[in-house]
This record gives C-alpha cells, sequence and structure tokens, in this order.
C-alpha cells in the first residue's frame, strides 16, 4: 500500500494534521486548565478577603465566639475544605474543626517557607506566591490552598485589648483551602473533549482528503498507469478518458497525442515498408503481369465476338474482359506510383494539357453523365513542367470527380488562371538543419500532410518536442508540451541539443526572443518563440516580392469528403471506395505537384462537393504565348 502515491499523500497529510491537531490540543487543554485554576485561585482569594473583612471588626474588640461562629459558617460552602487564622508563631487559633484549634504548623515546611523565608515573615508577597496546591495523600482529590497576611494596622496597636507592639508588621494569616475535585473533574473532562474532537478531526481530514486523492489522483493515475500498460503491449488506440484541467489532465491529454502519433508513425512505418517492396515488385510486376492480363484480354475479346449469337457465354465474357482491364488498371497505377521520378520539363500550353486530359476521359464522362465545364483563361503563360505527368494529375482528379458524383450525373468544372501571392502562406520549407548540420525535418510527423520541423523544447520542467508548421509564415505548430499562452520556450536541436536561440535579435511583433533555423542554400528561418505569436521572417524568399503561379481549381457536385478524412486522402493506399480504387490516385498527384515545386489545397463538403486547387509556380523566363 505504501508504494501507491495516493496512500502516501493521505498518511503524509493525515500525519502533518494528526501533529498539527494535537499540538493545538495540548496547548489548548493546558489554557484552560490553567483558567480553571486561576479562577478558582481569585475565588479562594476573594473568599479569604471576605473573611478577613467580616471578622476584622470582631478582631478588634477580641469577640471569639463571633469570630469563630463566621468561620464556621463560611467553613461549610461547597468545596470549602478547611478555613483557618494563625498567628505568627504558627499556632492555629481560629478553625470550624475545633480539634485543630492550638495546633502548631512547621513553618520550615515547604507551604510555608516563601512567607517564613531565613525566619523573617515577608511584610507583602503575591497572590501567586501564596498560593498552593498539593495531596493529603497520593490517592486523594487535590487541594488549593491560599494564605492572606493579617498586618498590624494602627487599630490594632492603638486598641485597649490587645497587646501588639508597634514595630509588629504581621499578627498571623488567614489560610483557606479548597478542594479541586471539580475543578480536576472538569479538567479530565475538558481532556476526553479534547481528544475526541481531535480524533473525529483527524478522521474526517482523512476521510475527505482520501475521498478526493482517490478522485483528483488517485484515480487519474491508475489511468495512466493503465494506458502505459496498454502501450506497452502494443495498444497504440488506445486513450485516456480526460480528467480534468489540472496537471494530470495535461498528462493524460499529451499521452492521448503521443499514442496518437506513435500510431500514426506505426501505420506511416508499415506503409513506407509496402512502399519499399511495392518498388522492388514493379518491375517485375510489369512483365509477369501486364503480357498475361494483355494475352487474356485480347483472346476474351475475339471470344466476346465470336460468340455474339450466345448470350450466356457473353455474359462471362463480359465479366472477364471487365475484370481484366480492372487488374491492369490497378498494375497501372502501382507502376505509375512507382515511376514518380524527376520530372522531364519543357515548356508546355496547360490548357492544351488539360484538353488531352479531357479526351481521355471523356468516355467516362458520358456514361455517367457528368458535365465537364471548362473555364479556361486563354492569356495564362507557357509553364516548364513534364506535360505527360501533368496530364496524369488531372487524368486522376477527373476521374476521382466522376466516382464522387456516382451514376446519377453531375457537374465537374475546371478553371485555369494566373495569380500573383506573397510566398508567405505559401513556400514549403522542405529542408532545414541545426547549426552542427543535423537534420530538422520530421517526415513521419506531418502538419497538413507536409514534413515537419521537429525542434527540442524546454518550458519550465517540461521537455519534450514542438513540430513547427512547414508552411513559411503559418502557426499551425504542434505542442508536445504543455505551455501557457504569451510564454516563450527554449528552443534546441533534438540530435546535439545545440541552442537556436538567437541572442544578438528580439521578435520585431513582441519584442521576445527568437529562434533561428538554417535552411540551405535559402539563408535562415527566424521566428518568435512565444507560443501565440505568428512572426517569422525569412529574408531570402521576401526578397523575392511576390511570386506568379497558374491555378488550376477542379471542382466536382459529387458527395464530398468527410472532415475527418481531408488529411489523409494524399496518403498511400487510403481510399474511400472500397475495393474500386487503389488508394495511389492522389498520392501520385501529390508527388507530381511536389517535384514541380507546386501545391495542392482541397476544399470540400460533405454531401456538396470537392474542390481541388493546383498551383504551379510560373517561370519568369518564358515568354507568354
Amino acid at each position: 500500500m505504501f508504494k501507491k502515491i495516493g496512500f502516501r499523500l493521505i498518511f503524509v497529510v493525515g500525519l502533518t494534521a494528526l501533529i498539527i491537531i494535537g499540538v493545538y490540543s495540548y496547548f489548548n487543554i493546558r489554557s484552560q486548565t490553567n483558567m480553571l485554576l486561576a479562577e478558582v485561585e481569585r475565588h479562594a482569594n476573594q473568599l479569604s478577603e471576605a473573611v478577613k473583612n467580616g471578622t476584622r471588626y470582631d478582631m478588634l474588640y477580641n469577640q471569639r465566639d463571633r469570630i469563630h461562629q463566621i468561620i464556621s459558617t463560611m467553613g461549610q460552602g461547597a468545596n470549602i475544605k478547611d478555613i483557618r487564622i494563625l498567628n505568627k508563631e504558627g499556632e492555629v487559633i481560629y478553625s470550624p474543626h475545633t480539634e485543630d484549634i492550638g495546633k502548631m504548623l512547621d513553618k520550615n515546611a515547604e507551604s510555608c517557607y516563601a512567607c517564613h523565608a531565613a525566619n523573617k515573615p515577608l511584610e507583602s508577597i503575591s497572590i501567586k506566591e501564596r498560593t498552593r496546591i498539593y495531596r493529603i495523600h497520593p490517592d486523594s482529590a487535590r487541594i488549593i490552598g491560599i494564605i492572606n497576611p493579617i498586618y498590624n494596622e494602627e487599630s490594632c496597636w492603638k486598641a485597649d485589648c490587645h497587646a501588639h507592639p508597634k514595630n509588629a508588621k504581621i499578627l498571623g494569616v488567614l489560610d483557606v483551602t479548597m478542594s479541586l475535585e471539580e475543578v480536576d473533574k472538569e479538567i479530565v473532562k475538558s481532556e476526553i473533549q479534547e481528544m475526541l474532537f481531535a480524533l473525529i478531526s483527524i478522521l474526517s481530514i482523512g476521510i475527505i482528503i482520501s475521498i478526493f486523492v482517490k478522485r483528483w489522483v488517485d484515480k487519474p493515475v491508475q489511468e495512466l498507469v493503465k494506458g502505459t500498460n496498454k502501450v506497452a503491449i502494443g495498444e497504440l488506440n488506445y486513450t485516456i478518458k480526460q480528467t480534468g484541467n489540472d496537471e494530470l489532465g495535461v498528462l493524460a491529454k499529451s499521452f492521448n497525442n503521443m499514442t496518437k502519433k506513435l500510431n500514426e508513425m506505426r501505420l506511416q512505418l508499415f506503409q513506407s515498408e509496402k512502399l519499399a517492396s511495392i518498388g522492388q515488385l514493379a518491375a517485375g510486376v510489369a512483365h509477369e503481369i501486364n503480357n498475361p492480363l494483355t494475352g487474356v484480354l485480347t483472346y476474351s475479346s475475339f471470344l466476346l465476338k465470336r460468340t455474339k449469337d450466345n448470350p450466356e457465354f457473353q455474359e462471362d465474357l463480359n465479366v472477364i474482359v471487365r475484370e481484366t482491364k480492372r487488374s491492369r488498371e490497378i498494375v497501372k497505377s502501382l507502376l505509375d506510383f512507382s515511376r514518380q521520378s524527376t520530372p522531364k520539363k519543357n515548356p508546355a500550353d496547360l490548357n492544351e494539357i488539360v484538353n488531352k486530359a479531357e479526351s481521355v476521359v471523356l468516355n467516362q464522362l458520358r456514361i455517367n453523365n457528368c458535365e465537364l465545364v471548362k473555364d479556361l483563361s486563354p492569356s495564362i503563360p507557357n509553364i516548364t513542367v513534364d506535360a505527360n505527368q501533368i496530364q496524369q494529375v488531372f487524368i486522376n482528379f477527373l476521374v476521382n470527380a466522376v466516382d464522387a458524383i456516382g451514376p446519377k450525373g453531375g457537374k465537374i468544372t475546371i478553371k485555369t488562371s494566373e495569380i500573383e501571392l506573397s510566398p508567405r502562406g505559401i513556400t514549403q520549407i522542405k529542408s532545414a538543419v541545426c547549426p552542427n548540420g543535423h537534420n530538422l525535418i520530421d517526415e513521419n510527423h506531418r502538419i497538413d500532410g507536409l514534413p515537419s520541423i521537429k525542434l527540442k523544447a524546454k518550458y519550465g520542467e517540461n521537455i519534450g518536442f514542438i513540430h513547427i508548421d512547414p508552411i513559411y509564415g503559418k502557426n499551425n505548430n504542434h505542442y508536445g508540451i504543455p505551455l501557457q499562452k504569451n510564454k516563450t520556450i527554449y528552443l534546441s536541436c533534438p540530435e546535439c541539443d545545440v541552442t537556436l536561440i538567437d541572442k544578438t535579435a528580439k521578435c520585431e511583433k513582441c519584442g521576445s526572443e527568437i529562434y533561428q533555423i538554417n535552411i540551405p542554400g535559402q539563408g535562415t528561418l527566424l521566428g518568435c518563440t512565444k507560443m501565440n505569436c505568428n512572426w517569422q521572417k525569412w529574408d531570402y524568399i521576401d526578397k523575392g516580392g511576390k511570386k506568379r503561379f497558374i491555378e488550376i481549381s477542379i471542382s466536382d457536385t459529387g458527395c464530398g469528403i468527410a472532415p475527418e478524412n481531408v488529411n489523409k486522402i494524399f496518403d498511400p493506399f487510403f481510399s474511400t471506395k472500397g475495393q474500386k480504387g487503389t488508394g495511389l490516385g492522389l498520392s501520385v498527384n501529390w508527388g507530381i505537384i511536389d517535384n514541380h515545386n507546386g501545391s495542392i489545397a482541397v476544399i470540400s463538403k460533405l454531401g456538396e462537393g470537392t474542390m481541388f486547387k493546383v498551383r504551379l509556380p510560373i517561370d519568369e523566363n518564358i515568354n507568354r504565348v
């Protein structure tokens, strides 16, 4: 049990409460005891003064019977043990107990020593010094006694009935003793009540703490332990329920993000292994499968013509022809994907490429009742591209649009135009290194489908990684550690831990520290280290000014793409067509456009349609058509 953090917290808090309440109870009981004793002491002193004042007149006239009657009457009060008057020699001259009259007390006893030190009675002593607490027997109740000196006043040594000399200071003492039995019972009662209060308080604190510790600490920690064990055995889809907005809640959220990224990385690794296998098999597939498929397709087509009068054979042969063609298209997609080599670029008319792509899919458009609307700008310039690869991109987009529209028919629109854009928000950072030359591009962690820039981050006691958006000027960063808004973080290289902070400059927007990342052959990228500040500066790109692009938009009125799938459609083998698709068409398109230094953006609304925007840079050295 002591190994559990929840039990340790409860134990420490309970022990702390025990010490604090114990100390408080001790001093509280002590304070109450002193107050009770002080009250009894005050009462005894008042009683002593009352007896002394009540017998003063009778003493002056030596009326012993009246004095004895007063003392006897007052001595019968509750808790009053004895009232005695002693002369200066220590002889009892008045007492409610007649057997004590005439007895001599030992002036050297501890209870008398304070008043008779060195055989000389003190003329004035405090009430504290005149008070004593003692027991007659070890097992008897305690008794408090207080003595009150009887001073020799002028009326005493001038009285006719007395023979006290003028130089005598003290004539005797009045001794009042009271039982503390009731007081002791109250003290014991208070101690028991205080102990019960302390015990109940400690138990209550322990129970309350245990409830909240179990809810706020133990349960979230157990969930984290369970999640860690699940991940350890390979169950990367396991997610921890959100436990709140405290540190453990942030940790649970980070854990879920971590498992999500691990799962994505595992899938990417799996896909990479599949791609590697496909690349190795592609050449063999071309010869080993395409040739037999061509033979099957040729003979089945021949037999189809010869069996026009046999509907049963016609139906079977149509299935063979259809499935053979589908197999050939799958092999072709695999070969296209594996042959994403460096494009052979030449000046080309993009509108002409669009028209050629239309002619390839024209029959498919007619069969599916799809209307193709072309809005091609005649003024766009020629661009340097691999015409065959760009044509393949348009064919893939058109085929996907036809599939999205379905057999009910719809409209596909292709539009070309020339645009001019600032490099911010569109320029991809494809390479980045630290001062020691270590690569900072993370192919496994992608942002909007692009490899991100991985940096080591430190904020307070938290150490982890953040991934910078690879599009210059965007701020869609992924943070792997908990951060606070408007707070700066320390950034370094994940490989060698060399700092990426530039101490010589500050953010031009908020004045915070900035980081710098080397872009090989393209200068340095600067950015703000404050979480919410999106300031970036890349002089190499900014000096080039605005860039000219040809934008081609392909929109359809099809079924649209679900929001959760938008970021996955360019992943290899991801398809929403089931067995009808290989999931390679858009991945091939992405690779081709990326090799042409272009970009692809997608805008889709489920149930309404999809638009793809392709932007290709214009070579300024080529004249307009």
